[in-house]
């Protein structure tokens, strides 16, 4: 069976970016930031970002495009042992897990999107979104409905389906929301929306970084899609000519620009026209809150400016959220096609039947749902990036700095060796530490004694898995 590969760069970029900016950034984004403290979690969040996520990203990359395989058949072919088939099957799980929720909300945008033009929500936005969150069968049927539209675009291949798609999505995303934020600006309490968003709060930073740390890993790993093997699968239809360094950099880039810009949209326009959602975390204080604020907007020559606005929002949000269901559908996809030679369109349609199954669970129980998309999430993301890290440290070693350096400029081959440290060394010691602050939060065990604990556990653990997994060609 012949591989498909990217047409352009510029396609696999926009599809890597839309993969990246999702609702990860639009409806994640402020929810987790409003949970933690507005712009301390911002801070972290961006530091995060260029220091653990883009090494990470460029981890996923090389293991990728070495290999040319899924996740499970990379990690399987690249050590030459199937005990490395369990990460790479784990990052399959969890992109089932992530499409099983994300295809909720999804069909929430859909919900929306639909009721815009009349301003059926205008009236009641709260009622409105209890009635079609959660326990109905709208909630399953909507939510069906936009793992269907995600099938049909997966269903068509790599170049006829993804990248044509993006190609589209990703220029009408970032146009629009450039426009929303300009008109954000103008609202009346814009400003108070840019302190909370932007002013650097140092204090709640310092009490609270802890708490702050966990989320603002996940987010950040979540918004840039890597954790779940999604970047494994997309450049593992790269030539070996294209830059990975490049690459990796434009894609963190524009995805953290859209992620900025997002907020720049959503917080003015919470803190003028639904202040008391602004600071309230939960899955539905964009949907209340902004709902609100184009309920709110006057008529314009006795025409309802309101309703047109609104549907262009949600069509900018349902075109971000299609982006990156489709590479999320694409893992298991390419998973059935590389290891066991399905056809793409039996692959694609048998796990649309399976992920609406856990999807409709996501959809009539709110405590499930909840526990996915905020702890589960961000521990899944945050183990896979550890484990393939590990893996690019101490199982590639030298000759992920090989890959690293094919295409690249004379300045990208020069950052082969340092990143390679980085990746082996420095950041899985900080994704352990934040893995176990994570569980610990979970389990409600906060607190000094827990905080030493976790530094010992941490540096315990990477010794172990250090020497447990050397090789000759180590990074070490």
């Amino acid at each position: 069976m012949t591989r498909e590969t990217w047409a352009t760069q510029i396609g696999f970029i926009l599809a890597a970016v839309g993969s990246a900016v999702g609702l990860g950034n639009i409806w994640r984004f402020p929810w987790i930031t409003a949970e933690n403290g507005g712009s301390a979690f911002l801070i972290v969040y961006l530091g995060i970002v260029f220091a653990v996520g883009v090494p990470g990203l460029l981890g996923e990359f090389v293991i990728g495009r070495r290999a040319k395989r899924n996740p499970v058949g990379a990690m399987r072919e690249l050590s030459g042992s199937r005990a490395w088939e369990f990460v790479g099957g784990f990052s399959v799980i969890t992109a089932v897990v992530l499409l099983s929720f994300y295809s909720v909300v999804g069909g929430w945008i859909l919900r929306y999107l639909v009721a815009s033009p009349t301003g059926a929500y205008f009236g009641a936005p709260g009622a409105f979104y209890e009635s079609i969150s959660f326990g109905t069968t709208g909630a399953v049927g909507f939510g069906l409905l936009f793992l269907v539209l995600t099938a049909l675009i997966v269903f068509a291949g790599i170049r006829k389906g993804i990248e044509m798609a993006t190609k589209v999505m990703m220029p009408a995303i970032v146009i629009l929301l450039i426009a929303f934020a300009i008109w954000a600006f103008f609202q009346p309490n814009a400003a108070e929306g840019y302190d909370f968003y932007l002013g650097a709060d140092w204090t709640y930073l310092s009490e609270n970084f802890l708490s702050i740390l966990p989320a603002a890993a996940g987010q950040a790993l979540f918004t840039l899609s890597v954790g779940a093997g999604t970047m494994i699968t997309y450049a593992s239809y790269l030539g070996e000519d294209r830059s990975l360094p490049f690459d990796g950099s434009a894609i963190a880039v524009l995805n953290t620009f859209v992620g900025v810009l997002a907020g720049l949209v959503v917080f003015p326009l919470l803190f003028s026209f639904a202040p008391e959602m602004a600071a309230q975390s939960g899955p539905g204080a964009l949907f209340i809150g902004i709902a609100g604020a184009f309920a709110n907007l006057p008529p314009v020559a006795g025409f309802e400016i309101g309703a047109l606005v609104a549907t262009l929002f949600f069509g900018v949000v349902a075109l971000a959220a299609l982006s990156s269901s489709i590479s999320m559908l694409e893992i298991p996809v390419s998973f059935l096609v590389d290891e066991f030679g399905v056809e793409r369109s039996t692959a694609t349609g048998g796990l649309l039947v399976f992920v609406s199954a856990i999807m409709a669970v996501n959809a009539l129980r709110p405590a499930v749902f909840g526990f996915i998309a905020g702890t589960l999430v961000d521990l899944m993301l945050t183990a896979g990036i550890l484990a393939f890290l590990l893996f690019v440290g101490w199982v590639l070693g030298r000759d992920a700095a090989t890959e690293f350096a094919k295409g690249a400029s004379d300045f990208g081959k020069s950052l082969a060796t340092p990143w390679l440290f980085a990746a082996g060394v420095v950041l899985p010691l900080f994704l352990v530490f934040t893995l176990l602050t994570g569980i610990f939060g979970a389990l409600s065990l906060t607190g000094s004694v827990e905080t030493w604990m976790t530094l010992l556990l941490s540096v315990v653990i990477g010794l172990v898995a250090f020497v447990g997994l050397r090789r000759p060609t180590s990074v070490l």
